[in-house]
């Protein structure tokens, strides 16, 4: 059993999390055992997304003021909340993909951009290529346009060497 300061510590250090948070996700745990919740939150933290087993009572007070507030109707039963404050994908990916070989886990809603997430939407979040994809085309992309605009350059001075070199083959000719 905790007590009051114990509580305190938990609601601020939770309230924090959740003020700097980009994404929440909400969902219900029970049934999972313990080796596969470890599991889960393996995968979340080497995804660096954080992961909050609380009572319903102290997220609902943490939770005061951010986007997460927007989940107080989902606050009953067990739950476990999911916070990332830099990746919105990473998060509903690994739950999605988590809930498909765990029936057990239930996601309840989440939070994005102050707008709350239904089940479906998270869903659609989890199809879209991660942040890490994201960069990698857009480096590609910045990659291939010096490289084409070289080889159009070099292009220009290839023909007019070979413009010269055939006049040059045509006079030695005549």
């Amino acid at each position: 059993m905790l007590n009051i300061s114990q509580k305190k510590e938990i609601v601020e250090r939770l309230s924090t999390q959740l003020a700097g948070a980009e994404i929440t996700i909400l969902f219900d745990y029970k049934g999972l055992d313990v080796l596969k919740m470890t599991e889960l939150r393996a995968k979340l933290r080497d995804a660096g997304v954080q992961i909050e087993v609380v009572k319903n009572t102290l997220l609902s007070r943490a939770a005061e003021g951010s986007d997460s507030a927007l989940l107080k109707d989902f606050y009953k039963g067990p739950n476990a909340i999911v916070i990332s404050a830099t990746d919105p994908v990473a998060p509903a990916k690994i739950l999605v993909d988590f809930a498909k070989d765990n029936e057990k886990l239930e996601i309840k809603a989440g939070t994005l951009g102050g707008k709350l997430l239904s089940i479906e939407e998270i869903t659609q979040l989890a199809k879209m290529p991660s942040k890490e994809e994201l960069l990698t085309k857009l480096v590609c992309t910045l990659n291939a346009v010096p490289t084409s605009f070289v080889t159009v350059l070099s292009g220009v001075p290839r023909a007019f060497v070979n413009v010269l070199s055939a006049i040059k083959d045509q006079k030695e000719a005549a």
